[in-house]
This record gives C-alpha cells, structure tokens and sequence, in this order.
C-alpha cells in the first residue's frame, strides 16, 4: 500500500482508533484529528503502541478552519467525527445537526478546495430505518426514525450532491452494528457485559425484540480499506455487515452464556425508544462489498464476542457500562 498521507476525523474514539492503528500498521502516514480538550488527550489512542507513527491534531469538526487546516497535505479523508447516541438525539437534535451536518460540509468543502483524491464519509444502517426487505442492500429507502437518523441521512445526500454537483470523489461506507474493545458505554453489548460482571440481579435492556446485524471492529476496518482500495465505490453508499441477524434478547443470552453467567433480563422503559423511532430489524447485504471488493470478515459472532468479552474483562474499570447513558 502507498504512503499516502490520510486524515481520520473521530481518530481517538471506538471504530476511528482500531481503522486509525491499522492504517499504521498498512503503512499510512496518518494524521488523527478529533475533539479538542484542555488536557490534550488522544482518548483511545493515548495509550496505543502506534502513538509514535501517528500524528494527532485536536480541532473541532464544526469548525471549517480547523477542519481545513488539519486536511492540508493531506491526499485521503476517513471522516468519521460524529455524534452517535440516539437517546441523546431526542435531547437535542440541533447539536446532531451541527455535528453531523455542519461537520460533514466542513470535510466536503475543505477537500473540495483542497482537491484532495479521496474522502470517505461514515454513514449508518440506522439511515434505512426498519427492514422494508431484507436483507437490506444499498438500494434500500432512507427513513429517519431519530434525530440521529435523520442527520445521517442529509450528510450521506450532501455528499452525493458534491459528487454530482463538483466531481469530487466521495465514497459512503454504510457499516451495521459495529462492536468491540473500546466501544461506548452507551451500546448495547459493552452494557451487557458490564452488567454481567458486575453481577447484577438483572441485566436492564431496552426492548428486547428488535435484530442487529453485528460486525467486530476490525472487520469493520478491514472494510473501510477494501472501500478504500476499489475504484468501484465512488458517488454511492456500500453497507458494511454480515449478512446475519440476532435479536437483542438472544444476543443477552448468547453473552452470557459466554460468560458463565445466568441472570434475568428485563426491559427498562427508561432505555426503550419512542415506539415509531425504534427500528425493529436490520440485516445487511452485503453482496456489493464482497463481489467488488478483497474483503471477507474474519470475525464471526462467537469469536467477535470472545475477543470483546475478554477485553472488557481486563479493561472494564475503564467503562461503568452498567449506568444508562443518553
């Protein structure tokens, strides 16, 4: 792989730092940018091994300036900065517009002007809100059931329309339910598995019934590069995932029986959405991505789970994931 110098936006949260450290390891010279902070710290890659190949510049993706500065010299954009939380996009749906929206005009217009040779923009499955069909291909209705969704969506259509509008070579990766070491407290399985350490009497969960299609993260990486690496891809959204669907009540159980554990589940209202912004199924195609691409997941659910489990298991002071977090 070239030597190309690529800038990752959300660089030092979940998915931004495992694609962040594989670019490394891929030969990249790679410039990570995320959230400024007074105490100049790289979140997840502060105590990485690929600190040193790395350099890190803390801005803000509202910002074009920073964004801008950040991009010079650059020949390739990962832009994955953004707001993800969905409860927390009830509260304020203006902050996801400013994030997501604002955020994603900020990388297009920089690199526009930059004229950078390529700028990858995260999208979300949450975008085709509950399965019309299935398994949902890229072909599917884009369907705003949160604020969250919403957002997404008008980036994923404002980056089509700078493909359309001034030719530049945007490329939309579309990744299901990504999981892992470093995720969120906020997501569904670091939740379970927090509870289930902590020997709850009750693993609380939001509604039980609706699918996920889950990716470990370093297939999800792997994923990006494939996207990356085909001329295949650009002006149009390619879904990331694997072709499979588990409800969360069975994943509840899968964990624990992982685990060695055995505790009631219960549903919390407090965690279930608005009944018309829940989406109730979601199972990826991913046809597109395998027949035009070299990728191939290595990571099954039972083997992903493994890996997460056992990272948690070692690093779970680091996550209170059995709190309720908007």
């Amino acid at each position: 792989m070239s030597k190309e110098r690529i800038l990752i936006t959300g660089a030092t949260g979940f998915i931004g730092s495992h694609l962040a450290e594989l670019c490394v390891e891929r030969g990249f010279e790679v410039v990570a940018f995320d959230r400024y902070n007074p105490n100049n710290n790289w979140g997840w890659l502060e105590k990485s091994k690929y600190k040193d190949g790395m350099q890190v510049i803390l801005g803000d993706i509202r910002d074009y300036d920073s964004v801008s500065k950040a991009m010079g010299g650059c020949n390739v954009v990962f832009h994955l900065a953004a707001l993800i939380g969905i409860p927390y996009s009830y509260v304020s749906p203006l902050a996801y517009i400013r994030t997501n929206i604002e955020g994603t005009y900020n990388i297009l217009e920089a690199a526009k002007n930059l004229e950078l040779e390529q700028v990858i923009i995260t999208s979300t499955s949450e975008t085709y809100g509950t399965a019309q069909y299935t398994p949902i291909d890229e072909n599917h209705p884009l369907v705003g059931q949160s604020p969250y969704s919403a957002s997404k969506i008008s980036a994923d259509q404002l980056t089509i329309s700078y493909f359309r509008s001034f030719d530049l070579p945007v490329k939309i990766v579309r990744p299901f339910n990504t999981y892992g070491p470093r995720q969120s407290a906020r997501a569904v399985i670091p939740t379970i598995i927090s509870q289930c350490n902590s020997k709850a009497n009750q693993i609380k969960l939001g509604s039980l019934t609706p699918t996920r299609d889950l990716t470990y993260v370093k297939d999800t990486c792997e994923g990006f590069l494939a996207i990356y690496e085909s001329d295949l891809f650009y002006g149009q959204a390619t879904n990331i995932g694997m072709n499979s669907e588990i409800s969360i009540g069975d994943l509840a159980r899968e964990i624990m029986k992982a685990m060695g554990v055995n505790i009631p589940i219960a549903s919390d209202k407090e965690r279930i959405r608005p009944e018309n912004s829940e989406v109730d199924r979601l199972v990826c195609n991913n046809e597109k991505l395998i027949k035009n691409s070299s990728w191939k997941p290595k990571y099954d659910l039972a083997s992903g789970l493994t890996e997460t489990i056992n990272w948690f298991r070692q690093n779970g002071q680091l996550i209170k994931s059995e709190l309720y977090h908007v």
